[in-house]
């Protein structure tokens, strides 16, 4: 490795020409780096005061080492988002100059000849600068100020029309852009293939600019160390259709969650949201798939890619399954993508026919709104999806399916009819996030032709207003105000129309009987309505009564007869002996550490319902997926081990020692001495992190 310091515009002008690598990200900086890059070149033009502005390094690499000298194209490694936008910014200024040369070397013919095109060269050798793919085309047109190509690339679009923007406000005095262009300085390094490696070079300076997404890395290091025929292979049979099937704007934002959620799949285990790319080495390495290659690894990237488009993206065709994945991304629920991705792959072998798809999709929306609407922590969301195929039995598919929701555990359970329709009853129903999807799925229930539900607005049938009118009073009763408090956003009060500026807070006759008013609905949220005469407690419980009851068959819980649910039961592991708290010497009755167990036995057992506790010989166990805390009781103090790594405890008061890879009774690397009833508050505060870690399986809760 070779490195310099070198003014921008002499390296553009010394250089013949830079080409970006297809392993490389397409261009990607946005408005924010554009205007930092802007604001940073009109500040090094107006003072005289600044000699030089430092904008990075351009890393590139030749078969020999060398410096610009040689004739030969630059292979970038890293630069390209600096490359690009300065001449984005040149292009747009030759554009503006006309027959000006405001400071020497700044004429348009100058620019174009030096910075952007070798005029020279015909054919590709006559651009400066060569990106890849979609990004190549739209900077050629560019700079030879022809249309953009029909599939353009929106990031030089648009960030060339923001410089446009910038340059015209100047109003035809350019000196000061001029000025700052020509201070822009950089570190020219040029690596030597068979000296350096470019990959540990290209992770290691991503420290300006905009920063490398999980999905960047991965490509590259997929790509980066194979021959250029093999690369072009393979990113044009795999990698460049992934970059498509996302979209240009949605491949940065989404790349990067289907490879977490690919990884699961594979390994059982779920990354952290900002180590995939650590997690997807570790992968690659494994024996297995180290042994059949790099292109069946990417090859089956991109197969589940497909999958996750065709689930998350909305490029499925199939109408049904479109619509059931649109249900589930309307409730956001990403943490179901692995057992999506794993069930996708098996509907596509036939192994999972299509009708059983659509209805295990329909399962997981039902799981997921009914525990919503019940209020049950999400926290342990992401373990339940991503261990739930470990159960399945292929051969009966669906059956499978529908019994492990079944038996999920109380904290993880599916909530049944009775439970789901107590609370959807008397939930505040307006103000639940993604309100449309509930409004839009009861609408269409059993209809071929669907209602979009957008076209309409939701109303409430008893007004908001709280200065109801003395007719609304009478209606409501005498205990109108509790009635309106607490009735008021229910399901029962809710519905659709399209007349919801005419409603206003008219009274309930006058929306039923007006011209368009609920008697002449079409909506089936309104049926029924033009048949009641009073709009009171009664007949707003009345309603959301109904709908409940017609909610539990669009939102179904699993069934399965008996006999055949018997087959799934788990087995009860059976032990030898059963001990009692009297087993343990220190909590005998009288003994001190009796009293200060059973005061913290009870703050365990209550701090949340899926603690339960075993005793065991040694110890006592509360668990939730498994140990959580154990107590050992000793003479003059209680021992508790609590489950999670001592680097992840947050412990102000430094309470806890790190008991990691030393011999004890109980599980954890966490040990805590309790002696006093007063240190219990803060001792169940170190609990609940190992509690909340676990129904989380641990995973980074941004993803």
């Amino acid at each position: 490795m070779k490195a310099t310091e070198a003014s921008l515009l002499q390296f553009l002008k010394k250089s013949p020409q830079f080409v970006i690598p297809i392993y490389q990200r397409t261009y990607s900086w946005t408005d924010k780096e554009c205007l930092q890059l802007w604001s940073d070149i009109m500040r090094a033009g107006q003072n005289a005061d600044i000699s030089a502005h430092f904008v990075g390094s351009v890393v590139y690499v030749e078969k020999s080492l060398y410096q610009v000298s040689s004739q030969s194209p630059l292979l970038v490694i890293d630069g390209q988002q600096r490359l690009t936008t300065v001449m984005l910014v040149l292009e747009a200024l030759s554009r503006h100059l006309g027959g000006q040369e405001p400071i020497e070397g700044f004429s348009a013919k100058k620019i174009r000849s030096y910075y952007l095109l070798n005029p020279l060269e015909d054919g590709e050798k006559a651009f400066k600068l060569l990106l890849t793919q979609t990004d190549r085309d739209s900077l050629k047109a560019l700079v030879q100020q022809q249309p953009l190509p029909e599939g353009r690339s929106l990031r030089i679009e648009q960030n060339f029309d923001l410089f446009e923007r910038k340059v015209k406000a100047l109003g035809g005095d350019f000196a000061d852009l001029c000025r700052g262009l020509s201070k822009l300085v950089i570190v020219d390094v040029a690596l030597n293939r068979e000296q350096d490696n470019p990959q540990l070079i290209f992770e290691s300076m991503n420290s300006t600019g905009r920063e490398l997404s999980q999905a960047d890395l991965i490509r590259n290091y997929v790509l980066m160390g194979l021959e250029p025929s093999h690369q072009t292979e393979l990113y044009e049979r795999h990698w460049r259709p992934m970059e498509l099937g996302f979209g240009q704007e949605a491949y940065g934002s989404y790349f990067d969650s289907f490879m977490r959620h690919y990884l699961t799949v594979k390994t059982g285990d779920i990354p952290n949201v900002r180590a995939v790319y650590e997690a997807f080495k570790r992968y690659a390495r494994q024996p297995t798939v180290a042994a059949a290659g790099v292109d069946a690894l990417v090859a089956d990237v991109h197969t589940y890619a497909r999958y996750y488009c065709a689930m998350a993206i909305g490029s499925e065709t199939d109408k049904a399954l479109g619509e059931a994945f649109q249900d589930l991304r309307e409730l956001k629920v990403e943490v179901a993508y692995p057992l999506l991705l794993e069930l996708y792959r098996d509907y596509e072998a036939e192994v999972l026919p299509r009708d059983d798809f659509i209805q295990a999709l329909r399962l997981m929306e039902s799981y997921v709104f009914r525990r919503a609407i019940c209020a049950i922590p999400t926290n342990s969301l992401n373990k339940t999806f991503a261990t739930f195929g470990r159960s399945l039995k292929k051969d009966r598919y669906l059956e499978s399916i529908q019994a492990g929701f079944m038996f999920l555990p109380s904290y993880r359970r599916f909530p049944n009819d009775e439970e789901f329709e107590r609370e959807l009853v008397i939930r505040d129903m307006y103000n639940l996030p993604r309100r449309s999807y509930w409004l839009r799925r009861l609408e269409n229930f059993g209809r071929k032709e669907r209602v979009f539900v957008d076209e309409y607005t939701i109303e409430h049938i008893m007004p908001q207003n709280v200065n109801l009118s003395e007719q609304w009073k009478r209606d409501l009763g005498p205990d109108w105000e509790r009635v309106h408090k607490t009735k008021l956003h229910t399901l029962g009060n809710l519905t659709l129309t399209g007349y919801n500026s005419e409603y206003s807070d008219r009274t309930f006759t006058e929306k039923r009987d007006m011209r368009g008013g609920f008697r002449e609905s079409p909506l089936r949220l309104n049926q029924g309505l033009g048949a009641v005469q009073r709009w009171d407690e009664a007949a707003i419980d009345a309603r959301a009564a109904r709908l409940a009851e017609i909610a539990t068959r669009v939102w179904k819980q699993p069934r399965l007869d008996e006999d055949v649910l018997a087959a799934y039961r788990p087995t009860t592991k059976m032990t030898d002996s059963t001990y009692g708290l009297d087993d343990h010497p220190y909590l005998a009755a009288g003994r001190p550490m009796r009293l200060l167990f059973d005061t913290l036995r009870s703050a365990l057992l209550g701090m949340d319902p899926n603690i339960t506790e075993e005793i065991l010989k040694l110890y006592i166990a509360y668990k939730a997926e498994t140990n959580v805390v154990d107590v050992v009781p000793q003479a003059s103090r209680l021992r508790l081990s609590i489950n999670m790594p001592f680097p992840e405890l947050l412990d102000p008061r430094g309470m806890a020692n790190d008991v990691t890879n030393l011999g004890r009774w109980g599980n954890g690397d966490v040990e805590v001495g309790l002696t006093s009833e007063k240190d219990i508050p803060y001792v169940l505060g170190l609990v609940r992190q190992a509690l909340e870690r676990q129904l989380s399986n641990g995973a980074d809760p941004a993803g």
